[in-house]
């Protein structure tokens, strides 16, 4: 049997003390992995091509810092739609022409005359990802 010194041992100790640390930080790292594995991804590719109907309804998505946060904190994405436009018409077009499902739909009309649409995404989808494709993010 090998005796250490006292040196030694205290790094013994400190290499064991950090090991027991990464791993306990890979095994949460794994945790989140896991965890972001249950939602369900936004898919890559258009499910149709948005046809000219499509792109009368829903015209482009908004871009400021409260729509960025609401993206990023209530899983919702704001776009401005044509003034004719309805919240089942608005749905409809997220929902077919992004492959997502949505929540609810808010709409609003803002102080230059635009309307918005607010889009609540369900649970399974980030708006976050939609909002990337869109470049908005």
């Amino acid at each position: 049997m090998v005796k250490l010194s006292e040196a030694e041992k205290k790094q013994a100790v400190a290499e064991a003390s950090k090991e027991k640390k990464v791993k306990g930080k890979e095994d949460k790292i794994v945790a989140k992995k896991e965890e972001a594995k249950k939602s369900v991804p936004v898919e890559k590719v258009l499910t149709k091509t948005a046809t000219l109907q499509d792109l009368k309804v829903v015209l482009h998505p908004l871009v400021t810092e409260k729509a960025v946060n609401m993206i990023e904190a209530e899983n919702k994405i704001t776009f401005i739609v044509n003034d004719d436009s309805t919240k089942d018409e608005v749905k409809k077009v997220i929902q077919e022409a992004y492959g997502v499902k949505v929540d609810k739909v808010n709409i609003i009309r803002d102080m230059r005359g635009r309307k918005k649409a607010i889009v609540k995404l369900d649970k399974k989808f980030k708006a976050g990802e939609l909002a990337t494709k869109l470049g908005v993010l």
